[in-house]
């Protein structure tokens, strides 16, 4: 009788989570998890509670009609970041340390997360997922930053059949419609869950100071590439105490080319062709392939040419190319310097109030705006839904538990606020608004759990808990504005084989690559005409257009 009530019970409250369940640093202490994996698990005292959970005579305190979960097991989270040290990490183990009680109350199972650490972090993420060894079983993951669909076809990831979600994540499956299920799919297989109840802005511009753009005349902000010329030319006169107007350090050339071309064109990038997004349609025909850097040399030349002269204004170091130890976004926050350029959802913390932004401290008339690329002529591409999604590793020793937590991570409010903002009282609390504010004496280098767990690939609008710091007015209507203009990013099922094409691809992008960085620093040789001449030509020799008649042919074959 015992058994039957307690298994009612826990019936019933598995049930009720499915119904009722509704945004870096390195360890010096090495924790082993009992597969041996290195993360974070549970304290010694939890851990053997779970051992003695699982013994037989105690086996009924668990629900197995949806799955079988009288043994306990470990899952493991891969996720991109450095590994939190000292304080920090004890601070994300008290956290997991709190998730864990109540995954092994209702699935027999506690989370440990690895990480992979940002230095060189594409071909290490790539190297651990293709192992499929057992070492991780849910895997952030994403089809434009990482390469989400090549490890797919290289078998990385598990193919997830629809009964297989409807049983083991039934939230999950029951709000994400079967369109974006659709689009998670290669070879008519899921491969992915995608983050698709999360409003997010990834888009690139320039993040500049508003009260300067308004002393140089620009009333309202910066609009265009000319007024970011204005605006530079006015800050290098007109404000000597800044360290540089752009402390860059030559690494995001391409946020810069790809910001010039969605500025001047209606191009529409193609994702997974490589980093630097050589291959596009329009936005009237998405799906006649065309190379911009192949076909429209006189935009190619004026930006070399305003590179160039950016480079002669002083806008960046002088050693940019090697200027490898800076931190331009700490140095915005500290009003060190005039711009960072980043994304929408870098706009909507460096635009706050917060501990961390100084210069609205140190400089009550400090204010900023954003210059988004794209913003003259309305190219405001969405990302894909996959921009963020969650795999399951081919060699999961547990696919189906791992489905099973990734289900109360996504969508059950206790954990959801354990993984993304940690201990209530300890990383967040909630004012009266409604709004989650910081407690008294709160670090964010060790208590800000968000940037350690890097959860990207379960957020849930349904959940979110709005930052009382964040300036929601402007960002609201930043958003909206998006929403407005926003054309759907076209190529979401387009999953390109690249079987015969792979090296000719990679090396079109070397060489478009090698002279961009270059070109988008000013630091070429020769005039522009020649230097865009120059790169043509060797892409040619290269056969890029063979690649983009191969590309084409996969796109007819898909979408005409």
């Amino acid at each position: 009788m015992r058994k039957k009530v307690l298994a009612t019970i826990l019936t019933f409250i598995m049930i009720a989570q499915g119904a009722g369940c509704g945004g870096p640093a390195h360890s010096n202490e090495a924790n082993q998890n009992p597969r041996g994996e290195e993360g974070f698990v549970a304290s010694e005292e939890v851990l053997n509670a779970s051992e003695i959970a699982i013994a037989p005579e105690e086996e009924e305190k668990f629900d197995t009609s949806q799955a079988d979960i009288s043994e306990h097991v470990v899952i493991t989270y891969l996720t991109i970041g450095d590994r939190p040290e000292g304080k920090a990490a004890e601070r994300l183990r008290e956290t997991i340390t709190s998730l864990n009680e109540i995954l092994g109350d209702k699935l027999n199972a506690e989370l440990s997360i690895d990480f992979v650490p940002w230095d060189n972090f594409l071909v290490n993420y790539n190297e651990k997922v293709l192992l499929a060894d057992g070492s991780v079983d849910l895997v952030g993951a994403s089809t434009d930053w990482l390469d989400g669909w090549s490890c797919v076809k290289k078998g990385a990831f598990l193919p997830l059949s629809e009964g297989m979600l409807k049983k083991y994540a039934p939230k999950t499956y029951e709000t994400v419609p079967q369109e974006h299920w659709d689009m998670c799919k290669y070879n008519d297989k899921i491969y992915f869950i995608p983050e698709d109840n999360y409003t997010q802005w990834t888009n690139h511009g320039f993040i500049y100071r508003l009260d300067f753009a308004r002393e140089a005349g620009l009333d309202e902000g910066v609009t265009s590439w000319e007024d970011l010329t204005e605006y530079f030319s006015y800050v290098k006169a007109n404000h000597p105490e800044l360290k540089y107007i752009w402390d860059a350090d030559g690494s995001r050339y391409n946020d810069l080319t790809q910001g010039w071309i969605t500025s001047h064109s209606d191009y529409v990038a193609i994702d997974g062709l490589g980093s630097e997004k050589l291959w596009c349609g329009t936005m009237d025909d998405p799906y006649t392939i065309r190379v911009p850097v192949m076909e429209d040399t006189d935009m190619f030349v004026e930006y070399a040419t305003l590179m160039k002269k950016w480079d002669s204004m002083g806008v960046w170091p002088s050693n940019v190319m090697t200027n490898t130890d800076t931190d331009n976004r700490q140095e915005y926050r500290k009003g060190l310097v005039a711009v960072e350029q980043h994304h929408s959802q870098t706009f909507a913390n460096l635009c706050s109030d917060n501990e961390e932004n100084l210069i609205y401290k140190d400089n009550p008339d400090a204010e900023s705006g954003f210059f988004y690329f794209g913003q003259e002529n309305g190219n405001i591409v969405s990302a894909t839904i996959t921009h963020g999604a969650m795999a399951i590793s081919a060699g999961s020793k547990n696919p189906e538990r791992a489905l099973m937590v990734y289900d109360m991570l996504r969508n059950d409010e206790e954990c959801y606020r354990l993984i993304c903002y940690g201990i209530e009282g300890i990383s967040y609390i909630i004012n009266e608004e409604g709004l989650r504010v910081k407690p008294e004496g709160f670090n964010p280098e060790t208590d800000s759990i968000y940037d350690m767990t890097n959860f990207w690939w379960g957020r849930n609008d349904d959940l979110e808990i709005r930052d009382a710091e964040t300036n929601w007015d402007t960002v609201d209507e930043l958003y909206t504005l998006y929403e407005k203009k926003k054309y759907d990013y076209p190529y979401g099922q387009f999953v390109p084989d690249e079987t015969e094409l792979e090296t000719k691809i990679q090396k079109c992008n070397d060489i478009y690559g090698n002279y961009m960085k270059q070109i988008s620093f000013g630091k070429y040789n020769g005039t522009a005409e020649s230097v865009i001449e120059e790169m043509q030509k060797e892409l040619a020799l290269e056969g890029i257009d063979d690649v983009t008649a191969a590309i084409q042919e996969q796109i007819d074959a898909l979408y005409k």
